[in-house]
């Protein structure tokens, strides 16, 4: 059975999860248009940008009542979407994909995140620093479709994901690897890369610092693929009210994420308050790595789907398999899987609001960890 028809299993089961009420209706007091937006985690600065849309008023001044429906183990956000129980979703554009293979009609219509995240993090001593330095060794990853950069880099260095290394399933923490149970972690630079710096090194009662492990990063390796997308329902877009609702939402939207890159400490704070469950100093962090990942932003500016970087991920989806033989795609995608009609007129309307939609100045902070990210 292909991966594509496991997560078609998955999504079904998960659709009914309590996530969102029915589809939204364009009346809502005030004037204002209700809209729901579907994360793909828990409240965390990985999203910071859409919260401070809502608390500073960008989706308002839009004419926009927008409510983010937070994210979890058990929620599928494109599901969320293609079932009309969201009107926008955002999620990895691998696992979307694979939805749309499977059937949910769902559109690209923003690349947030313009590179990936994703790291596999090793003891320094360990000798591993790249993807063919992991034969042999014991490799922990979460599954769930997340794996795919990874088994995609080992097979690009040679290895057989399914015989040279010893494939471990990983919890969405840093403790087997910080217990020495497994060799190499699956890490977000945004997250779980942090609890490794956040940790206390027993042997000396400091913290661990970067210079006690290695990275390996996927956009050196060459097998990144796209993370972080706002999805928006394909058959909807055919209607003119709501191409408008999304130009408006993406306006906004960017002037969250703008805001956000020149105001850290603030959005680190709006996070928190929406009762994020990592602590201030590891929101701050993952505040500024987010940013990373968006900031500076090619080409027309924030959001725009890159054709090689779509071309990557694709080409990895169909090709590249997992430890069962199994591919995210078995076909390219049909249809209209992305398109930048909607980003670039938001784009438009952002820099004529005065908004910097490129960020060619950001220059990231440093920033201090604390024990357990408080």
């Amino acid at each position: 059975m292909k991966f594509s028809r496991i997560l078609l299993a998955s999504v079904l089961a998960l659709g009914a999860c309590g996530t969102a009420d029915t589809p939204t209706t364009p009346a809502a007091s005030g004037g204002l248009t209700p809209v729901k937006l579907q994360l793909q985690w828990f409240f965390q600065a990985q999203f910071a940008g859409y919260i401070a849309a809502v608390d500073q008023g960008f989706y308002r001044e839009q004419g926009l009542d927008v409510e983010l429906l937070e994210g979890g183990v058990d929620i599928v956000p494109q599901t969320v979407l293609a079932t009309g129980k969201a009107d926008y979703a955002v999620a990895w554009v691998p696992k979307a994909l694979a939805s749309r293979e499977q059937g949910a009609g769902i559109t690209d219509v923003a690349q947030i995140f313009a590179r990936s995240g994703t790291y596999q993090v090793a003891w320094k001593d360990s000798g591993i620093s790249k993807a063919a330095d992991l034969k042999g060794k014991k490799v922990g990853n979460w599954g769930f479709g997340n794996e795919f950069e990874l088994f995609a880099g080992m097979t690009k260095a040679g290895l057989d994901p399914g015989k040279d290394v010893t494939l471990v399933q990983q919890q969405f923490d840093m403790q087997a690897l910080l217990k020495k149970e497994i060799d190499a972690a699956q890490a977000m630079s945004y997250n779980e890369y942090a609890q490794l710096l956040e940790a206390k090194n027993p042997d000396t009662g400091q913290l661990y610092t970067a210079e006690d492990f290695t990275v390996i990063d996927w956009k050196t390796e060459g097998s990144s693929m796209l993370q972080d997308a706002v999805w928006a329902n394909t058959e909807r877009l055919s209607d003119p009210n709501y191409q408008a609702q999304t130009v408006k939402f993406l306006t906004a939207t960017i002037k969250g994420w703008a805001f956000c890159r020149d105001n850290a400490e603030k959005c680190r704070d709006l996070v928190v308050a929406k009762g994020a469950k990592l602590g201030q100093s590891h929101q701050l962090w993952q505040m500024n790595e987010t940013s990373k990942l968006i900031w500076p932003a090619a080409g027309a500016g924030i959001g725009v789907i890159d054709e090689a970087a779509w071309k990557q991920t694709v080409d990895i989806s169909m090709t590249t398999k997992n430890q069962t033989g199994d591919t995210v795609l078995t076909k390219a995608p049909e249809g209209l899987a992305y398109t930048n009609d909607y980003i670039n007129q938001a784009i438009e309307q952002a820099k004529a609001a005065g908004v910097d939609v490129t960020g060619a100045g950001f220059q990231p902070a440093t920033v201090t960890l604390t024990e357990g990210g408080a």
